[in-house]
């Protein structure tokens, strides 16, 4: 059943754990941004069509770097609530933990597009082509799951891995090295503000 009338009087509970919160607790709110960023990163999948670009100077389609976004942010819910992912039912490549690794991934990320792109020197209007402008969309989702974890993880003095919040952090700026390159690749030159 896609229902279950349990949290009709305004609590839930989360995978893995029987243990009812407030649907308006710090976790449910923190859990609930992660997974909006990844609900809205699903459509930029899905509208990044064939696009390619150059990491390492191998042409990646976006559609794959956005997924193995997408798994690490599985991850980082499945830790906020506490959840062990179990070994077995994960692929033999992919680790149960936000790691140094997948922190560098994203880093790896935007150092490769911003080898490719003109220096930041203002602001941009968010838009151009609309992938690039559903990808800075996703970068200030991001940003409020970021805050939402971090009262999370205030709330809870320091349950969540420094790891996870060095993720999030990333993750804003290489949504944003995305959403440039893409007008780049497209040929859409960046507008700023009007001051």
């Amino acid at each position: 059943m896609l229902y279950t009338r349990k949290g009709d009087k305004g609590d839930t509970y989360f995978f893995g754990c029987k243990q009812r919160f407030s649907k308006n607790s710090a976790l449910a709110e923190a859990l609930g941004s992660v997974d909006e960023i990844n609900s809205l990163l699903g459509v930029c999948k899905v509208k990044s069509g064939k696009i390619k670009i150059k990491i390492n100077k191998k042409n990646i389609f976006l559609a794959d770097i956005i997924e193995k976004i997408q798994n690490h942010l599985f991850i980082i819910q499945a830790e906020l609530a506490g959840y062990v992912l179990p070994k077995a039912k994960l692929k033999a490549d992919v680790d149960k933990k936000i790691s140094k690794e997948k922190i560098e991934f994203l880093e790896k990320i935007v150092n490769e597009i911003e080898k490719q792109l003109p220096p930041i020197k203002s602001f941009f209007i968010a838009g151009g082509t609309e992938i690039s402008a559903l990808f800075d969309y996703a970068r200030a989702v991001s940003r409020r799951a970021e805050r939402m974890v971090v009262a999370f993880s205030e709330s809870e003095k320091n349950k969540v891995s420094p790891e996870i919040l060095a993720y999030l952090n990333r993750l804003s700026s290489a949504l944003y090295a995305l959403s440039r390159i893409c007008n780049a690749v497209s040929g859409i030159k960046e507008k700023t503000p009007p001051y």
